[in-house]
Parts: structure tokens; C-alpha cells; sequence
């Protein structure tokens, strides 16, 4: 609050009136961070065409913007709270479980446009591939939060995407 207040000139009363407490104030930034970070990097794989090249882009960008902020860098301000606050605070759950569904949903289309036309799969093990995906998107930003190399997060990518076309395309 302290860095909130010098920053913007602005009475700790002031912004806690403005938004009716801390709590409010950290949901309200974690709505602004799904609309001005994630719904931009996330816009091509929720796409009615994406596939796995979109999920492999969505990655690389992801990956790119972290070596250029420099690494280890800050990591998903989603997966941050996930692990951090959401377990100790229901309302923040929610927005993360939102987010975490959002994941879900955008991978799960492109799983299903990823399939080969003569190996469909059920939708349930495409969901469960969804999971995993989105599970894997959390562990990635956790993990670049410690390295100071982009290729491992690049490695890391291609081995599960690679993974995961076999299991859609067998």
C-alpha cells in the first residue's frame, strides 16, 4: 500500500474508500490483469480456429515477454495468487478458479481442432488433456520465476506439446 500511495499520490484513505478496502482492491486488480494481460496473450487460442501451433504461440509469447522483461522474472500474477492467496481466501479463489476455467475452455477447443479426422478422441480425455495443459501453463510461470534461461521454458514447451500431439493424434 505503501508503493501504491507514493506512486500515486493518492491518501491510503482515498484508496481505500475508492475501493472499499484492500481485499476489493486486490480483485479489482487481478479483473484488470485477466482484461490487459491475459485475454490479449490468451486471444489466440480461445479463437474459433486455434489449434496446437496456437497453443505453442501462446507459450512462445508468453516466454518472450518474460526474457525481455529478463529472467527470472515475475511469473503469472494468476499463478502467483493461486499458490499464495486463493487458499486462504474465498473470494480470491473465485477469480482464480474463473481463470483457471478460461484456461481450460480456450485449450480444450484447440485440443479438439488439433485432432486428426480419423483419431477422434473422447471429449473426456480431451478435457483431461485440458487440465493437464492448464496445469502445466501454471507450473511453467511458476518455474520461470527461478530460471535464468528461456531455452529451458522453450524445452520444456516442445516436450509436452510433443506429448500431448500424441495423445491428440493417436
Amino acid at each position: 500500500m505503501d508503493d501504491l500511495v507514493r506512486s500515486t499520490k493518492v491518501s491510503r484513505h482515498g484508496i481505500y474508500a475508492a475501493f472499499g478496502g484492500k481485499q476489493k482492491l486486490f480483485l479489482a486488480c487481478l479483473d484488470a490483469y485477466s482484461q490487459s494481460v491475459v485475454t490479449p496473450a490468451f486471444a489466440e487460442v480461445e479463437q474459433d480456429g486455434a489449434d496446437l501451433n496456437s497453443i505453442a504461440a501462446f507459450f512462445e509469447q508468453q516466454i518472450a515477454r518474460g526474457e525481455a522483461f529478463g529472467l527470472p522474472g515475475p511469473g503469472c500474477l494468476m499463478t502467483n495468487t493461486m499458490t499464495e492467496a486463493a487458499p486462504h481466501d474465498p473470494m480470491v479463489m473465485r477469480r482464480v478458479a474463473k481463470h483457471n476455467q478460461r484456461l481450460r475452455a480456450g485449450f480444450f477447443n484447440a485440443l479438439l481442432n488439433s485432432q486428426g479426422r480419423s483419431s477422434r478422441i473422447a471429449d473426456a480425455q480431451v478435457s483431461e488433456l485440458a487440465l493437464l495443459l492448464q496445469t502445466f501453463a501454471g507450473g511453467l510461470w511458476s518455474y520461470s520465476r527461478t530460471t535464468l534461461h528461456a531455452e529451458e521454458l522453450r524445452q520444456a514447451v516442445r516436450v509436452f506439446l510433443e506429448l500431448v500431439e500424441e495423445r491428440i493424434l493417436r
